[in-house]
């Protein structure tokens, strides 16, 4: 995906010549000349970073990235002609990832985008792959929600008290929905141990979740397929 990036200072010539060595490097951008356009320009469209400098009519950069933080998480590289420590520090605490005072060589800052870009782009990855990690974990089947991570099962958000091997034998029917699995099958998967033809365990553990999931649900969920095994409907 090509990176858009938006630009926001008061100095036209500055904002230009920042625009020419990022589009010369491949980069979309927008530009922006005070605080109040530059929001307008970021709720309008998407902006994988903002070059934002400090001082500027209407909002300037510290309450930009007040406003931006608030729900956001683009990369701010924020600019100023101010070289005092404070001021960098403000502009970090307020929020921004990076701080380059003016004057700048335009090759740093094409170095500081890059790797802003390169991070942002580490953490998005890191942070989709947590949460369809999450997500493979949960299975939702009607009003019943199973979370494998924290080892829960509730019906319409009212927990349903499962013991360990209740819970997971209800996983492993939900995962595949519509495939029948056998007291074999259920037995060495949930025990994890050899399985004896005589062995009702499973039988029992089956009977006592069917009751506790019929009473919250008012249906059965779990279907007995006679001679073969048992199974949840997809």
């Amino acid at each position: 995906m090509d990176k858009r990036i938006l630009i926001v200072d008061d100095e036209k010539e500055i904002a230009d010549l920042i625009e020419i060595y990022l589009r010369n490097e491949g980069f979309l951008t927008e530009k922006a000349y005070d605080g109040e356009e530059a929001l307008q320009r970021y709720a309008e469209q998407s902006f994988q970073l903002v070059i934002l400098d400090i001082m500027m009519p209407k909002l300037d950069g510290l309450e930009v990235c007040r406003t931006l933080r608030r729900d956001q998480h683009v990369p701010i590289l924020m600019l100023s002609a101010k070289t005092q420590d404070m001021d960098k520090i403000l502009g970090l605490m307020t929020g921004a990832d990076d701080y380059m005072t003016k004057p700048f060589n335009p090759l740093e800052l094409l170095a500081r985008v890059r790797s802003l870009l390169r991070r942002s782009y580490q953490y998005s990855a890191v942070k989709e792959e947590v949460q369809q990690e999450q997500d493979e974990m949960e299975l939702h089947i009607g009003q019943l929600k199973i979370n494998r991570l924290s080892h829960t099962a509730e019906v319409n958000g009212q927990a349903l008290h499962l013991t360990s091997t209740e819970f997971g034998i209800l996983y492993l029917l939900a995962s595949q929905p519509g495939r029948v699995f056998s007291a074999e099958d259920i037995f060495q998967q949930v025990w994890k141990e050899k399985y004896f033809d005589s062995n009702n365990t499973v039988m029992v553990h089956i009977s006592k979740l069917r009751d506790k999931l019929e009473k919250e649900l008012g249906e059965k969920l779990i279907v007995t397929v006679w001679g073969v095994g048992y199974k949840i409907e997809g």
